[in-house]
C-alpha cells in the first residue's frame, strides 16, 4: 500500500480524503492494523490507489486469499484469464516464481506483464513511476521510453533497445493488425531516435549477428545490481513455457545474474558502487559513412 502510494505521489492525508477516513485510521490500514478486510474496503483502496484490475486482483489474493467480486472493473483491460482454473495456476505459479532469487516475470506477445516476483520488483526498485513505461506493466515500453531505464539496464541502447525492436518488430510482422503491438509501433515513430534504431538499427543489427540474436532465450545482458556493492552483473535471460502458459499467452522470463566473467565474485568489499559506464546513444544504428 505505501509503495503505491508514493508511486502516485500521494500522502497518507491524500490517501484519507480519497477514502473519507481519518488520517489516523488509514495509517492503521498502511501498518496492517485492521481487524477485517471486507470487500468494501478492499474495494475502496483499489480505487484510492488508481489500481489496475491486475492489480486488484493480487491485492485481494494477498489480503484475503480470493478474488475480487465480480462486480469490480477496472479501466485497462484485463490481462488475467477469466478461467478459475487458469487463475489457480497462476496463483501457484506466483508461488514458484517467488521461490527463484533471481528476477522473473511473465510476458505476453505484446510485452504486457502479467505478473513478478520479489527480486525482480527489487532489480527496479529504483525505477520512477511513470505514466506507460513501468517495467511490470510494459516491459517493452519500459526499455524504450523509461528515462531511468539505462540507470538498470546497462550498455542500454545496443544492448537493450536494439535487441527488442528487432523481437518487436518480428512480433508485429506476425500480428499486423494487433492494438496493442500497432500502439507501440507509433510510440516507436514519435520518437527520432527510436525511430532510427526500428528502420536502421535493426537491420544493421540483424545483418551483423544474425537473426537467432533477436532470440529472447539465452541472450546475454548487464544490470546494474540492487545491491550498490555489486555494481554490474552479468544476466542471461532465460525464456521459457509450459501447457498452461503456453494456453494463456505467456512466457516466463527469469534474468539469471552473476559476477561478469573474469570478475571477482561477491559484493565490492569497500561498499561503493560500480561506475555507470554508458556507450554513445544507438551506436548500433550505422554512421553515414559507412
Amino acid at each position: 500500500m505505501r509503495q503505491r502510494r508514493e508511486e502516485l505521489g500521494l500522502s497518507q492525508e491524500d490517501l484519507a480524503a480519497r477514502l473519507r477516513i481519518s488520517v489516523r485510521a488509514y495509517g492503521n490500514w498502511e501498518r496492517g492494523l485492521v481487524k477485517e478486510w471486507t470487500d468494501r474496503k478492499l474495494l475502496a483502496l483499489a480505487e484510492a490507489l488508481e489500481m489496475s484490475e491486475r492489480q486488484c486482483f493480487w491485492l485481494f489474493r494477498v489480503m484475503v486469499d480470493r478474488d475480487p467480486p465480480p462486480t469490480w472493473r477496472a479501466a485497462e483491460e484485463s490481462r488475467l484469464p477469466q478461467d478459475p482454473a487458469q487463475r489457480d495456476y497462476l496463483c501457484d505459479y506466483a508461488a514458484l516464481m517467488e521461490s527463484v532469487p533471481y528476477p522473473s516475470f511473465l510476458v505476453d506477445h505484446r510485452w504486457d506483464v502479467a505478473l513478478t516476483n520479489s527480486a525482480f520488483d527489487k532489480l527496479f526498485q529504483s525505477v520512477r513511476p511513470h505514466p506507460t513505461a513501468l517495467p511490470d506493466d510494459n516491459f517493452l515500453r519500459f526499455v524504450l521510453f523509461h528515462p531511468d531505464a539505462a540507470a538498470v539496464l546497462e550498455d542500454h541502447e545496443p544492448a537493450w533497445c536494439v535487441p527488442l525492436l528487432a523481437q518487436f518488430a518480428a512480433a508485429l510482422a506476425a500480428a499486423p493488425d494487433d492494438e496493442g503491438l500497432t500502439s507501440i509501433r507509433q510510440e516507436v515513430a514519435r520518437d527520432p531516435f527510436m525511430e532510427a534504431a526500428y528502420r536502421y538499427g535493426v537491420p544493421h543489427w540483424l545483418s551483423t549477428h544474425g537473426a537467432d540474436a533477436a532470440e529472447r532465450d539465452g541472450a546475454v545482458r548487464t544490470v546494474r545490481h540492487w545491491d550498490p556493492r555489486w555494481g554490474h552483473v552479468r544476466c542471461r535471460m532465460v525464456a521459457e513455457s509450459s501447457r498452461m502458459l503456453d494456453g494463456m499467452g505467456l512466457t516466463r522470463i527469469t534474468m539469471i545474474l552473476s559476477a561478469p566473467q573474469g570478475a571477482a565474485t561477491g559484493p565490492v568489499r569497500d561498499g561503493a558502487a560500480a561506475p555507470l559506464h554508458r556507450g554513445p546513444r544507438l551506436r548500433a544504428v550505422p554512421s553515414l559513412d559507412d
